[in-house]
């Protein structure tokens, strides 16, 4: 895919999807048909709602999961913590995730520790999390396992083959965050009881939707925390009383209690679109020879790399330690090169319409040429 395909990158070598992706120009199309449907009243409204189902379907053939266990959420966070709010929890259990985690995924279980459930926080091994190590940290208390399928700190992949076998066995709810992930990588949702991504990165659309997958088995260990017209059959007889009682509805409008952001829903439609024709399986091995060339060169200059080197647990983000991550970021900005700095690591982040070129660009820079 082409940089021309996006509005503002004349010039500039764009290497910070990690943090916001550059913005389609097709969607603006997207907004002015939106502008469009938002003015027909209730026929506009039915046709955003099949947009909407339409798009349902899209994220299913991304993740290889039936449309009906997809739910739109406003945020990945408020995925994660759906499912933290909604499982009946003892005084006694645990959760495992991370040392490293991002917060939303780290977080999301914070209330939970007043009531007497633990957070286990596994560390990493030289910047490294060890799939046998989090396993490993499970014991027969244990509710949920909580990871990010792709590290925003050293874009680390982890095997979710693996641990979801591993959690499976002990009874283990897992919960992954894809945002890092989705539409760079392939995401094995199937694999996963809770799987939620952001879409203003990989995924290429914007704030305000994030797709989530939920497992049959999650759907009944879990109880509906929100409740609105959308996920409660509120009028039963299509009249308008308030009954004592009334069902929630199972997935995916169990996890909506409310419309989601619409037009975020057909911006993410039209990108994926573009994901899905492209095909996942070039976008990976595209994004992870990026990295490894990306990679190299950083070693070369001397820096450390704290991302791993095979290639089946890289992913678009390729980090490197710095004390100096800022000043890099804006020497890097100020000859037009964008990547994200911060918290002691400066990550380079390489999609589809990264090439060879960038990567070259921006070794020259960091090495002051």
């Amino acid at each position: 895919m082409s940089p021309d395909a996006f509005v503002g990158l004349e010039g500039v070598t764009h290497l910070c999807t990690g943090g916001e992706s550059p913005w389609m120009k097709s969607h603006d199309a997207v907004y002015t048909d939106f502008a469009r449907l938002k003015s027909l009243g209730y026929e506009g409204r039915g046709e955003v709602a099949d947009r909407t189902e339409a798009c349902r379907k899209k994220v299913a053939r991304l993740w290889k999961v039936p449309a009906d266990r997809v739910a739109f959420m406003p945020s990945a966070s408020e995925g994660m913590n759906w499912l933290a709010r909604g499982l009946d929890w003892s005084a006694g259990d645990n959760v495992v995730t991370t040392g490293i985690e991002f917060p939303s995924v780290a977080y999301a279980w914070r209330s939970l520790e007043a009531r007497g459930v633990a957070v286990r926080r596994v560390p990493h091994c030289r910047w490294r999390v060890r799939e046998e190590d989090l396993l490993a940290a499970i014991d027969d208390r244990t509710r949920v396992l909580a990871v990010s399928q792709v590290s925003f700190y050293t874009g680390q992949c982890l095997d979710l083959r693996r641990l979801a076998g591993g959690a499976s066995r002990r009874g283990v709810l897992l919960a992954v965050d894809a945002t890092h992930a989705s539409g760079v990588v392939e995401v094995p949702a199937n694999l996963t009881d809770l799987c939620v991504s952001s879409s203003y990165k990989w995924m290429l659309a914007t704030h305000g939707v994030a797709p989530c997958y939920l497992s049959p088995r999650a759907e009944n260990r879990t109880a509906a925390t929100c409740f609105g017209w959308r996920n409660l059959v509120a009028w039963p007889r299509e009249r308008m009383e308030a009954l004592p009682e009334v069902p929630v509805r199972p997935m995916p409008e169990g996890m909506e209690p409310g419309n989601p952001s619409l037009v975020s829903v057909m911006f993410l439609s039209n990108a994926l679109d573009v994901l899905l024709s492209t095909g996942m399986d070039r976008i990976q091995d595209h994004a992870r020879q990026l990295s490894a060339r990306i990679a190299a060169g950083l070693e070369k200059l001397g820096h450390t790399v704290i991302t791993p080197g095979e290639a089946s647990a890289r992913s678009g983000n390729t980090c490197f330690l710095s004390g100096e991550a800022g000043r890099i970021h804006d020497r890097l900005r100020n000859r037009r090169i964008l990547v994200w700095g911060e918290l002691g690591r400066v990550r380079i982040s390489g999609h589809l319409y990264n090439g060879s070129r960038d990567v070259d660009r921006i070794l020259k820079a960091l090495a002051g040429d």
